[in-house]
């Protein structure tokens, strides 16, 4: 929704602003200063106390967090166990007191059973939000016995505060609980549960009830009159499966359902264009799957208590979708048969019956096999309703992440996207000195800082400034040098030298917003000075399926480095063949050199010249087919480790060596002879290296970095859950220089902590984050082994493999020796699983840009700087590069397993061919699943409760619109036989961000000769179609670009990794048939199922050429449909402006049914107080404001550049 920018804001019932602004709670212009903002995006889901003190606290209530991302649950462990035990005495249920809570139980006594009695007399009272959910299951099955009186569970325990369901999931004053589906205990770094089965599975398990939108054919379509069955057996869960493990040791132990509100993000905020959107989410467990209620509010924050007014989503008129969702956990469902649920017997069933197992043969048969399922109900009124017939936490997670994708495309203009993503900011050794020339490179002065965001930095005298926000963030003037040996900032100012020091920790950032640190070598006791670029790319990786690279691309480089001495063979003879390099003339180097007079001819510079840079010498070093055979056969025969000592020699040179560089290197005598390590100034060097692939029988490929290099400071933005808004440019200011895109996304990440598995971890010290997260308390864990003191101390024996641990895990398991709790996890102990350990161990990990702040609001702070955007203004990150992932596993003919690994590392694919494999998704075996295949549309198939085609226009309109272009990397392998795991998934945004926006154009890549097509060719009499792969990185690329990174680029990929048929011609011929069948088998579905007519006209166009071979005549080839895919056939088309007349008349409708529901709250009796504190008539103006606004015809040409909502009528199309 457009916003205009003098419309009053109003602060939200739900948290979308800081602590600080919802404080004042005003309905005048806003005012505020956007610079305040410039932290991590943290906007609890739940709503502020208006009158706080504690600035934190509802980071605390909503997230077990405070400001800085510190877990807070230990240390309001006996706030929160005194609230609870008041909520289960208030609600009628037995407590688990300690003797404080006893006393002060019994003063509250009159209180609590007065409070107790009145719950009893509203038991069939329904807060907004479940009303909203009965008023629709009865409404839409009131022709279906039984039908018009589903009713939630009237009574439950509402959790209305983080912390309290982690209490309930064990017993108060015992650290384990057991039971059939749950194993859990109570662990030093945290809550360990282990559910029944260790991973969820995709196959068969969604089933979609008819009678409300069309059912995909992927799904399995479930009577009406069963999913009622199914709801009435929910609702009597068995009592074992009642019992609050809270009170499982107590004399009288208290049962029953637990239930929480949340608040889900579908729609980012975008300052000045659009406020941020949430859905509502009621989630309903029974007493002894309480665990899975801690989860998801982990994940996505406590909303507070649905029956208070505040918390209500029908009053928070700027950012509540209209949308209403409802989770409700019913393992005992498996045990049903399918007779007992109303199915027919097979020869009365419907062809659709049969194939979905949707009848029986024999009367004792188990619906879906006893196996577990998810049952959903949803139409276009906006609610939706999901059984789930599991405790796998995984499951819970995603049924979420299926409400907000149903949300978002019922709402239009943001889409749920499968994605990770990360800010990359490049990052540069810089070596022991550093001069800053800021006006170069933006024209601004120190004084044009303090100018511009003076009321938020402190000005010394001395000419520098000290952030108000971080102290330690300091501002340096545009031409101040950084000295290392001297461990001082310097620069003069009215002829006056001065100076502050270096110092470990800070932050200096000059006004290009071009930030330095101190930092020490991980594997050397030295320092250097690490610089930082103002300005980074937002790289997000949309459509990736699972094991396909999400969580990695935000990883930093730095923890998958390897560290070595830098290798001379014979010293003496290596420095003299270093030398005849550095002095040699490379003027007839050129296999085409330019004529005497052309304007860019120019002298050939010597290797030291200090107008060369380091990536110009590994240029000119580098063999190029620009050079003559000879010089290129001298460069080959230079051997590596020659190489890297130029480069180092380069790196470190100072001008004052003049030529006597050679003087300040050496290295020890051993034995009487030149040893072999590189030594400067007494210090021996260490090279940096990192691993890029595994060739199946010779090891790990590792290659040597640039000395100059350091791995980009990264802000992760995605990982999994993530919600998407696109906007168009012209309503943006202050966006990044060389950015062309018409339209623009933005991203956010609908979760606060990740529900990650540490793969790497099982081995002692390699994943270090995961060390360190698992090393702090309050962890949320799964699939792990609960370890005794004992155990620990028996591990700990073992020296030297504890020593492989970092140090956190290991100062976390020794105090685990000596503390009074049971047990500890430990990163390197993954649960066992008949015998072996799990594939799939899991944490929740608190996002990373909560847990440092200080790093968004830094890199955040250095690009309003280098773009000088006035403080009141917001600093627009949009997506700057789209980098697919994609997951390739090898041929296994034993196994009857086809390559995928016919794509080489990065490939470019055009918008028809991208959407064949976006509308595919084919997929290796992810550990996090049980099979392997078509993901389904967008990687989202499994967790769609819409036809695929709703979330594909929406994509596509995206697409066309920013004009992204669309690269994609290789997971796991690359041919036959060379492996990768997450290697180029890690490195891509390394090379990315060292890229221009020209340089990131596929158009001036392909011109360059950097991007390869692949053609179709024939082979054994067929032809095989491997344009659909597109485009391919070439050597060319390596030589240019993998140069910023690596010290030979060229030998990082030879040319049976850029060109995978050459490892393996029938393999690679096999697996491009294998995608191109899986295309046509796929797109069959959409025909069957009716998603074909729901497709847009670009997409029907390709769904036909992937089913039948052409679409009305035409080849994917032709004009005619490639032009499809423009944007100017897109603004012209018919069916992108039905997308935009159908978010405004959605809008409209949500509108009116905010000022009836305002109307209506605002004579309930007794609500004048709340009527006055919650601004409803100030509310109310907003909306008949709003509704004005986008009622006229202007708004429409507003809309313009945003994605629109898929029509009522495509979504509600049926093949019947």
């Amino acid at each position: 929704m457009i916003l205009c920018p003098d419309l009053i804001q109003i602060p939200a019932l739900s948290a979308l602003e800081t602590p600080k602004i919802l404080s004042a709670l005003h309905f005048s212009k806003s005012h505020h200063i956007m610079l305040n903002s410039d932290g991590p995006r943290i906007s609890p889901p739940r709503s502020l106390k208006i009158s706080s003190d504690k600035t934190n606290e509802p980071f605390r209530q909503a997230l077990g967090l405070d400001e800085n991302g510190n877990s807070t649950c230990n240390e309001d462990r006996d706030e929160i166990l005194r609230y609870l035990n008041l909520q289960l005495i208030a609600n009628g249920y037995p407590a688990a007191l300690t003797d404080a809570d006893r006393t002060f139980a019994e003063v509250a006594k009159g209180l609590l059973e007065n409070h107790r009695q009145k719950n009893r007399l509203l038991v069939n009272h329904r807060c907004p939000a479940d009303q909203r959910i009965e008023r629709f299951l009865q409404t839409h099955f009131s022709d279906v016995p039984g039908g018009d009186e589903l009713k939630l569970p009237g009574r439950t325990l509402v959790l209305d505060r983080f912390g309290l369901a982690r209490e309930l999931s064990l017993p108060i004053e015992h650290d384990e609980f057991f039971s059939d589906l749950v194993q859990s205990y109570r662990v030093k770094n945290g809550v360990l549960h282990n559910p029944k089965h260790d991973r969820r599975t995709t196959v068969g398990t969604f089933h979609v009830t008819e009678g409300g939108l069309p059912i995909a054919g992927d799904k399995r379509a479930v009577p009406r009159a069963t999913f009622v069955k199914m709801f009435e057996t929910a609702m009597v869960p068995p009592e074992e499966l009642k019992l609050f493990p809270f009170t499982a040791k107590q004399e009288e132990p208290a049962s029953g359902w637990a239930s929480l509100l949340l608040r889900p993000i579908v729609c980012p905020e975008v300052k000045g264009v659009t406020p941020e959107k949430r859905m509502e989410v009621r989630f309903f467990a029974p007493g002894t799957l309480v665990s899975n209620l801690d989860f998801v509010e982990s994940i996505f924050g406590n909303a507070g208590d649905p029956y208070v007014p505040i918390n209500d989503s029908g009053l928070d008129v700027m950012h509540w979708t209209g949308h209403t969702g409802a989770v409700i956990l019913a393992p005992h469902l498996t045990k049903l048969t399918k007779k007992e649920v109303g199915l027919p017997h097979w020869d009365d069933a419907t062809e659709r019956q049969q194939r979905d197992s949707m009848c029986w043969k024999s009367e004792d048969e188990l619906y879906n096999d006893g196996m577990a399922f998810k049952m959903t109900c949803r139409t276009d009124a906006g609610v939706i309703v999901t059984l789930i017939a599991d405790n796998y936490f995984g499951y819970c997670k995603k049924e979420v992440k299926t409400q907000i994708s149903y949300s978002a495309n019922l709402f239009g203009n943001a889409e749920e996207e499968h994605a990770g993503g990360t800010m990359a900011y490049p990052s540069y050794n810089l070596g022991e000195g550093f001069q800053m020339n800021s006006v170069r490179y933006n024209g601004r002065t120190f004084k044009d800082v303090l100018n511009d965001y003076g009321d938020h930095i402190e000005g010394k005298e001395e000419g520098y400034g000290i952030d108000q926000n971080y102290p330690e963030l300091i501002y340096i003037p545009e031409d101040a040098y950084a000295s290392l040996p001297e461990q001082c900032i310097r620069w003069t100012r009215d002829g006056k030298q001065h100076s502050i020091p270096l110092l470990p920790g800070n932050i200096y950032m000059a006004p290009s917003g071009y930030h330095l640190r101190m930092e020490k070598h991980p594997a050397a006791p030295s320092w250097r000075i690490v610089g930082t670029t103002g300005e980074g790319i937002f790289c997000h990786k949309p459509c990736t399926v699972s094991g396909g690279g999400k969580s990695e691309i935000s990883k930093s480089l730095t923890d998958y480095m390897l560290y070595g001495p830098v290798f001379v063979s014979n010293y003496e003879q290596d420095m003299e063949y270093v030398r005849e390099i550095i002095e040699k003339d490379y003027s007839e180097r050129w296999l085409e050199p330019l004529p005497e007079g052309h304007p860019n001819l120019r002298p050939s510079r010597k290797v030291l010249d200090q107008t060369r840079s380091l990536g110009s010498v590994i240029k000119l070093l580098t063999p190029s087919p620009a050079y003559t055979p000879e010089f290129n056969e001298w460069l080959d025969a230079i051997p590596d480790h020659i190489r890297a000592l130029v480069f180092i020699i380069k790196r470190i040179y100072w001008s004052d060596w003049g030529q006597d560089w050679d003087d300040h290197f050496g290295v020890d005598i051993v034995n009487g002879t030149y040893g072999h390590e590189l030594k400067y100034r007494e210090r021996k060097l260490v090279g940096t290296y990192l691993r890029v692939g595994l060739f199946s029988l010779s090891g790990w490929r590792t290659f040597k970095v640039r000395q100059d290099f350091i791995a980009s400071m990264k802000i992760q933005t995605e990982d999994d859950i993530s919600a998407s808004v696109v906007v168009p440019a012209r309503s943006l200011n202050h966006l990044a220089e060389g950015e062309k895109f018409e339209s623009c996304k933005f991203v956010i990440n609908s979760e606060y902590r990740l529900f990650q598995r540490p793969d790497d971890a099982i081995v002692r010290g390699l994943d270090k984050q995961t060390e360190a997260d698992l090393s702090r308390p309050g962890n949320f864990i799964s699939n792990f082994e609960p370890l005794t003191n004992q155990q620990v101390r028996e591990m700990s024996k073992y020296v030297v493999d504890f020593d492989a641990f970092s140090a956190p895990m290991q100062e976390m398991l020794k105090a685990a020796e000596e503390s009074n709790s049971s047990y500890v996890v430990c990163s390197a102990n993954p649960r066992q699983i008949d015998g072996k350990p799990t594939k799939n161990p899991r944490y929740l990990q608190i996002r990373p840009d909560l847990v440092k702040p200080f790093n968004t609001y830094v890199t955040k702070m250095a690009t309003r700087l280098f773009r000088a955007i006035p403080a009141d203004q917001p600093v627009h990150n949009p997506v700057n590069a789209v980098m697919v992932g994609r997951r390739n596993n090898p041929p296994d003919k034993e196994k009857g397993i086809r390559s995928l690994a016919v794509y080489s590392p990065i490939h470019y694919q055009e918008l028809p061919e991208l959407f064949m494999d976006f509308i595919c998704s084919l997929t290796g075996k992810s550990p996090s699943t049980t099979g392997a295949g078509s993901e389904g549309a967008l990687t989202k198939g499994p967790f769609n409760a819409l036809r695929p085609a709703a979330d594909l226009n929406s994509a596509l309109v995206g697409f066309i619109l920013t004009g992204y272009a669309g690269f994609s990397t290789a997971a796991g392998h690359i041919g036959p036989n060379v492996r990768v795991d997450h290697d180029i998934s890690l490195l891509i945004p390394e090379i990315w961000c060292r890229m221009s926006a020209e340089e990131r154009d596929p158009q001036f890549l392909i011109k360059e000769g950097l991007l390869e097509p692949i053609k179709d060719f024939e082979h054994g009499g067929q032809q095989i179609p491997a344009s659909r792969l597109g485009y391919r990185i070439t050597y060319k690329f390596l030589l240019r670009f993998f140069g910023r990174v690596f010290d030979n680029p060229a030998s990082v990929f030879d040319e049976t990794i850029l060109k995978p048929e050459k490892q393996d011609l029938e393999s690679f011929v096999d697996g491009i048939q294998y995608i191109a069948e899986a295309q046509q088998r796929v797109a069959k579905q959409y025909f069957e199922d009716g998603s074909y007519e729901e497709a847009c006209p670009p997409l029907q166009a390709i769904l036909s050429i992937m089913a039948q071979g052409n679409w009305q005549g035409y080849t994917i080839h032709d004009p005619e449909v490639r032009s499809l895919f423009t944007r100017e056939s897109l603004l012209k088309s018919d069916w992108y402006q039905k997308r935009l007349l159908a978010r405004q008349e959605r809008e409209v409708a949500l509108l009116n049914r905010h000022l009836e529901y305002l109307e209506a709250f605002a004579v309930h009796p007794g609500y004048d107080r709340e009527v006055t504190r919650l601004y409803i008539p100030e509310r109310r103006e907003w909306v008949e404001k709003q509704l004005a606004h986008i009622s006229s015809p202007a708004y429409l040409e507003e809309l313009s550049g945003m994605i629109g909502a898929q029509p009522g009528a495509d979504l509600n199309l049926t093949t019947e």
